[in-house]
């Protein structure tokens, strides 16, 4: 049997959890966490009158993420995941009330798929907008997808590396003062070929569509 050796690009998204001794194949870890740092400004001292408050609060509308791998129906996974245990792996983070990622990969005879949902939250909305408009500045080529979130974005690219193609779908997407972000990929290590455009922008967009909705349903 001939060997299928992984592209390096995605060798920071395979996971150690499966390996396939038979085709020489081993999955590395997934995306590291990162963490937004909350800054409480003192109050303020003095000979002001108790019916005028110092400071103006900010109201958040979510202060804490839902359960990232329980964001997405079991039925989206089978079908986005094929293979994948359902149940995902949350990547542990410095602090789990401000961003919490779930991921879901598998290999399924040659074809490889890998779905990751972020949860980030924001002290305010404008912090969320001013995070959405940041990450759609760094990723050109796509295009807004309506009716998700406040607003959202999604972008495909394909990459080669040593002949085997690859595939990623992001979509960005705020709700109130959190940033939901999707990525999905995929590679078929028979052929060296990536899936279609069109089947990994649909995925992303739909595991995004849920997690707004699980969003949503945490409050």
């Amino acid at each position: 049997m001939r060997d299928f050796p992984l592209p390096l690009a995605l060798t920071a998204r395979l996971s150690p959890v499966v390996v396939l001794a038979a085709a020489g194949w081993a999955l590395t870890s997934g995306p590291a966490a990162t963490t937004t740092a909350e800054h409480k400004e003192a109050p303020k001292t003095g000979s002001q009158s108790a019916s005028a408050p110092s400071t103006t609060a900010q109201t958040k509308t979510y202060a804490t993420s839902p359960a990232p791998c329980g964001s997405v129906a079991e039925k989206t996974l089978k079908s986005l995941v094929p293979g994948a245990k359902t149940a995902g792996k949350e990547i542990q983070s410095t602090d789990a009330k401000l961003r919490r990622t779930c991921s879901w990969n598998a290999l399924k005879g040659y074809d490889y798929r890998w779905l990751d949902v972020s949860f980030e939250v924001m002290n305010s909305d404008e912090a969320a907008q001013n995070a959405y408009k940041g990450r759609i500045g760094e990723k050109s080529g796509g295009g807004a997808v309506p009716g998700l979130g406040d607003q959202a974005y999604s972008v495909v690219n394909l990459t080669t590396e040593n002949k085997q193609q690859t595939r990623e779908g992001m979509v960005f997407a705020q709700a109130s003062n959190v940033l939901v972000v999707v990525t999905y990929n995929g590679s078929d290590f028979e052929t060296k070929k990536a899936p279609s455009t069109d089947e990994i922008n649909k995925g992303a967009i739909k595991a995004a569509r849920e997690a707004v909705t699980a969003l949503k349903g945490s409050q």
